[in-house]
């Protein structure tokens, strides 16, 4: 849910020639406006394809395995400040792949169906890199290695945050989306008419993951945290559709 909200909240900021961009790389490779969980919004084009890089595990097993690097960088065991030959070898992170995948998007020069396909990864590793987990430690994968009981059940730590504290909201995604979108945008106004970086968000999703607190003491999570969390998981989404659309804009807009 939480990159299907992402990519609806960048939709609503697309310009007029990046949204015609995205619907003819789309329409190359068969997706339909509207498809998906937020099918009522009329006109929508990104949260259909906001999963994809997660179903290649099951769909493309080799291009799953090969792109796995791709949707996180560990930054919590550097006091989250990212560098490249030690978080980012070969390219092999989140922080790289958006940067790759993106400046294939842009270059009109190579293959449409390899556009659109960066287009799908630039849409879902927009969503990565602003979930603190996939920013956090390594030593525990992210959180992986993290067993807590949420609600009476057993999960971790990064499927927490990755879905559960949005879920304990009550909220379908239409109702989500909504609140949403009421929220501020959380991009101060100078930067929006800079070029993002993903290695400054890698590291401002870091900041959140190390921050007292978010590692309970023992598995059993205070009754406070999802309302204690949730806010500030919902602030990274609004924040993370107002960064995808820059990104995209910037890339597909003459």
């Amino acid at each position: 849910m939480g990159h299907r909200l992402v990519a609806a909240l960048a939709d609503d900021e697309l310009t007029d020639a990046a949204r015609s961009q995205i619907k003819g790389l789309l329409a190359d490779t068969g997706q339909q406006e509207g498809e998906g969980p937020l099918q009522g919004e009329t006109g929508m084009l990104l949260p259909a394809i906001a999963t994809w890089a997660d179903e290649l595990r099951a769909n493309d097993p080799e291009l799953g395995r090969r792109s796995s690097p791709w949707h996180y960088v560990n930054l919590g065991e550097h006091a989250c400040l990212y560098e490249v030959a030690r978080d980012c070898p070969q390219g092999n992170c989140v922080v790289a792949a958006i940067t790759a995948q993106t400046a294939i998007l842009a270059d009109r020069t190579r293959d449409r169906a390899e556009r659109a396909q960066a287009l799908k990864f630039v849409v879902h590793f927009v969503g990565d890199v602003h979930q603190p987990m996939h920013a956090g430690y390594a030593h525990d994968k992210g959180g992986n290695t993290v067993q807590v009981r949420f609600n009476g059940q057993g999960t971790n730590l990064h499927s927490l945050w990755d879905g559960r504290l949005l879920e304990s909201a009550g909220l379908d995604e239409a109702g989500y989306l909504a609140h949403l979108r009421t929220l501020p945008v959380a991009v101060p106004l100078p930067a929006r008419a800079l070029p993002p970086t993903s290695a400054e968000w890698a590291q401002q999703a870091c900041t959140i993951a190390t921050q007292p607190g978010v590692y309970p003491n023992g598995a059993k999570l205070p009754a406070d945290y999802a309302d204690t969390w949730r806010p500030l998981a919902e602030e990274q989404l609004r924040r993370a559709g107002t960064q995808l659309a820059l990104l995209l804009n910037a890339a597909l807009t003459p």
